[in-house]
């Protein structure tokens, strides 16, 4: 029998978590914080560490991405038929191994290499991790377990700073990925142990039609031309665009840009994660306790997300007029993680409006359009900096870009996620398959 259906699952009419899911949700966040900390790495070590020309950085900061969505689609479609603790138990194992080459005399084709291949072994992370979740958690209860899982990105970084600049400089930045290998390598262990699937089952889209026989689908084609989802891929394309500026470029901004000492630069990294930490926090449980008292999820998930990116739209824009570095900074970083929440509401809101068996599939597919911005942003970022009178000019050209989609991806979510109407329209789509014998 296909994962998810049979006697062994339970229908989440109910409104508590399964017991043991925060215990499942504290490894998923390790995991999460882990695969943040390998994102991180090469903007720690910047392209003055590495020795690389800006157009090189920018290359190999988008190279992590090239197979990035095309990995996170077919894992995640093997992911709606296989159990979600074996796809990510595979992928910490990849990332940990990928990370080992660094540790000898590597060049810039071999660093090039490995950061594709880590791509591909990271791409399904976040899909496949929330769908694993949320076999543990209803629909009402998600809001703040997305936000804590979405924390494991934000705490990598945070933690990852401090204790990666500390290895770079006593030893090597060879150290730093070999470092990372290990920590992957301890959490496989610790979930090859520890790790279980849960058993909940979304009620179907269409109650009459998933009542017919067995598990319920609605066409592709209908799913990725639903409105609230095409919004949310929009918003989400928007907002990464900037974290991927982060996770390759900030540090770079902070020294090469504005000036400052390496080590201060390297520290001063976290400030936007800190922030955006306390930001998917708070919109993780404000949006969870709305949909708890009935609040409709275009207003407690959707126009929650899209007014705050609107409002850091507004501002990025602002960076480069600011009359000292402290001020250019602080705008910078408000203006980037304001929008953080659209990472907590985009899963919920896929989740949402897409049948249980087709959840990991249609999570990945979104992830990855997400994601692209991963391969553009450093890429532009780099070219404008290569280009521009000043490294300054060229960095706050690129953020005034960031504040342009900000914006637009902000109006398109207010505009356009409306789950509720779109769910109606898809369940008239829906078709409920018929029951698969059980295997012996």
């Amino acid at each position: 029998m296909a994962p998810g259906t049979g006697a062994d699952t339970i229908v989440s009419t109910q409104e508590k978590p399964l017991k043991g899911a925060w215990g499942i949700t504290a490894l998923l966040f390790f995991f999460m914080l882990i695969n943040f900390a390998d994102k991180i790495v090469v903007g720690l070590i910047g392209m003055e560490g590495l020795g690389f020309t800006p157009e090189q950085f920018g290359l190999l900061g988008s190279s992590f991405f090239f197979l990035f969505a095309i990995s996170a689609i077919v894992v995640g479609f093997i992911a709606n038929r296989v159990q979600a603790k074996n796809a990510l138990l595979v992928m910490a194992i990849v990332w940990s191994l990928v990370q080992f080459p660094m540790l000898g005399t590597a060049s810039f084709g071999v660093i090039l290499a490995c950061r594709i291949v880590l791509g591909a072994g990271e791409g399904p992370a976040s899909p496949v991790a929330i769908h694993a979740m949320y076999k543990w958690f209803p629909d009402s209860r998600r809001g703040l377990p997305t936000a804590i899982l979405s924390q494991g990105s934000a705490v990598g970084v945070i933690v990852a700073v401090p204790i990666l600049t500390e290895i770079i400089a006593r030893f090597s930045w060879h150290w730093a990925f070999g470092a990372l290998g290990i920590a992957g390598l301890v959490w496989a262990v610790a979930w090859r142990l520890l790790g279980r699937e849960g058993t909940l089952v979304d009620p179907p889209v269409s109650a009459a039609k998933g009542a017919e026989g067995g598990p319920e689908r609605v066409p592709y084609r209908y799913l990725l031309t639903c409105p609230s989802i095409v919004a949310v891929c929009c918003a989400g394309f928007a907002s990464y665009w900037g974290l991927a500026l982060g996770l390759t470029w900030f540090p770079s901004y902070l020294i090469s840009g504005l000036g400052l000492d390496e080590k201060l630069g390297r520290n001063l990294t976290v400030l936007p994660w800190l922030f955006g930490s306390f930001v998917l926090l708070t919109g993780g449980f404000v949006s969870q306790q709305l949909k708890s008292k009935g609040v409709s999820s275009r207003w407690c998930r959707g126009a929650l997300a899209a007014i705050t990116m609107i409002a850091g739209g507004c501002l990025m824009p602002l960076v480069g007029s600011m009359p000292s570095p402290a001020l250019k900074i602080a705008v910078l970083v408000f203006g980037s993680a304001i929008g953080a929440t659209i990472y907590v509401v985009i899963p919920m809101i896929v989740s949402e409006l897409t049948p249980q068996a087709q959840r990991a599939g249609m999570l990945a597919i979104v992830n990855s359009v997400v994601t692209l911005a991963g391969v553009l942003a450093p890429l532009t970022m780099g070219a404008m900096v290569q280009h521009a009178e000043t490294p300054v000019a060229g960095f706050e050209q690129g953020y005034v870009v960031f504040g342009v989609l900000l914006l637009a991806g902000g109006l398109i979510g207010l505009l356009f996620i409306r789950p509720e109407a779109d769910r109606k329209r898809l369940a008239a789509r829906a078709v409920a398959l018929p029951l698969q014998p059980a295997r012996a």
